[in-house]
């Protein structure tokens, strides 16, 4: 990614105008916040579908308060929904969900319950190495995302089964997320915080580790004392699934791998699903782990015609069937993997073209100027400031590579005034978009992987909806995201992995 894939700061910083000044432009947020904390968190409603009638309500009323003609606003929000890293969240969604449903259809959690049994690993210490495999695949593969898809829809299912609390389970989740989408160098948050503080992505990451791991090592300590508090017996269930459950489930471990692999390479994180995708497809009819229409099946209620024709073919009637008694359908794990992510694709889409409005009404200028100038006075207020001002935007802007483009001018700007190195300032915006990205209970994160995880009592006939963690209620659990938050927090009051750039030094800096 080079600079010139970045969106520019609108020349006009109130392009749209708004009754009320340039704090209305926040208003269809704003409205969306408020039903998510009230539809999610009062009233205990997961339903992504709702999030979006609640996001569209905040863009209605948003534009009963724009000055003059409505089109600008309309336009400015087909704008952000057609920025580039929308799109990719939304694919990296898909790719992920068809992987992760093909590999549960090859038995991938009964291996995992198989395997957890045979090592005696029981409730108390499975959210912890939850906690350590997703960071090493986030790490791997570069997407938090793709990570949280993953992981909820098949390594949270056999926690419960064993069981993990689901709160904590999906907490392990997020957390491990936030470590490999800070970490990883082939992650986006990681190439947009080098790219727009002018610093190289080699030597960002080498010098965010010394915060990182502190954020790591308190986590896991906090996943192991959590998890022995936490444990609840095993479902009466699960020990069935584990007497009857086999190993082979784990060959897509192998799957797991190549994705891994290909990513570290430098590959596409499109590219390196896919190999991984048809790896677990191949595996599965190689083993006879899933049939075919496991995977990719088109059912028909006409006994006569084409369809009976093609059933009878040696390939195509492999996944074709014709039952005069069933509703015409297409289904399989690459229907319900891509299928199940459809509201979150719609809700983040125009979440982000509500923060184009913001962004284009003066909005987040606003915010930030205000920071500026009456907030960081010296270079610890600044960092502090940082961390705010990063705190803010990822309360409105839910995907964390949005929040981290629109906030990257004000980190530059600050930092160069108070000459604070390139790699702090990309350290300092990267860590929070990371982390709290993965928080707030309306973030694109934890509703990737709430997605995956409302589509579990469908995939198993023993997991039920009071099995579910509402992403309300999940928050305090994301161990890592708020370790590595208070890591900077601490750093910018102390000192701690401060650096300036070499040719000045400051502790105070005069307003010019």
């Amino acid at each position: 990614m080079s600079d010139h894939d970045l969106p520019d700061d609108p020349p006009d910083a109130s392009r749209i105008k708004f009754y009320g000044g340039r704090g209305m432009s926040a208003l269809p947020l704003a409205v969306f916040i408020v039903w998510a904390i009230v539809q999610s968190g009062l009233l205990g409603i997961g339903d992504t579908s709702g999030l979006v009638i609640g996001m569209l309500v905040g863009l209605i009323v948003g534009m009963l308060f724009v000055k003059g003609n409505w089109k600008g606003y309309a336009d400015t929000i087909f704008e952000g929904m057609t920025q580039r890293v929308a799109a990719t969240a939304v694919v990296a969604w898909l790719w992920a969900g068809m992987f992760a449903d093909t590999i549960q259809a090859g038995g991938f959690v009964d291996g995992l319950v198989w395997a957890s049994s045979a090592a005696n690993v029981g409730a108390a210490l499975f959210p912890a190495l939850t906690f350590i495999f997703a960071a090493l695949l986030a790490t791997g593969i570069g997407t938090g995302y793709g990570t949280a898809v993953a992981f909820t829809s098949l390594v949270f299912p056999a926690g419960v089964l064993l069981g993990a609390d689901p709160v904590l389970m999906f907490g392990a989740i997020l957390s491990g997320a936030v470590f490999g989408d800070n970490l990883a160098p082939v992650s986006d948050t990681t190439i947009v915080s080098a790219v727009t503080q002018d610093a190289d992505i080699g030597g960002v990451v080498a010098s965010r580790f010394k915060y990182a791991l502190v954020a790591a090592v308190l986590a896991l300590a906090s996943y192991v004392v959590a998890g022995g508090a936490m444990a609840g017996e095993p479902l009466d269930v699960g020990a069935t699934a584990a007497a009857g459950a086999g190993p082979l489930g784990l060959v897509h471990l192998a799957s797991i791998a190549l994705v891994i692999g290909t990513a570290v390479q430098g590959r596409h994180i499109i590219e390196a699903i896919s190999w991984g995708l048809i790896a677990s497809v191949a595996l599965n009819l190689a083993l006879g782990l899933a049939p075919a229409s496991a995977m990719l099946v088109f059912r028909s209620a006409s006994e006569s015609g084409i369809a009976a024709t093609l059933d009878g073919l040696p390939v195509l009637g492999a996944v074709i069937e014709v039952s005069p008694d069933a509703s015409a359908a297409v289904g399989g794990s690459l229907y319900t993997g891509a299928l199940g992510f459809f509201p979150l694709i719609v809700l983040v889409l125009l979440i982000v073209g509500a923060a184009q409005v913001m962004r284009a009404g003066g909005g987040f200028a606003a915010i930030e100027g205000w920071l500026l100038e009456n907030v960081a006075t010296t270079v610890r207020r600044a960092e502090t400031t940082m961390v705010i001002g990063t705190a803010i935007v990822n309360a409105t802007i839910t995907i964390n590579t949005a929040a981290e483009i629109a906030i990257a001018p004000f980190i530059r700007t600050l930092g160069q005034r108070f000459n604070i190195n390139g790699y702090r300032r990309a350290n300092i915006l990267d860590a929070n978009t990371s982390a709290l990205g993965y928080i707030f209970p309306w973030g694109g994160g934890v509703l990737a992987g709430y997605a995956a995880m409302i589509q579990l009592p469908q995939q198993f006939d023993w997991f039920t909806e009071a099995m579910l963690a509402n992403p309300a209620a999940v928050w305090p659990y994301v161990f890592h995201g708020w370790f590595l938050v208070a890591v900077f927090l601490v750093a910018a009051w102390t000192g701690y992995g401060l650096e300036y750039v070499p040719d000045r030094q400051s502790e105070e800096v005069a307003r010019v």
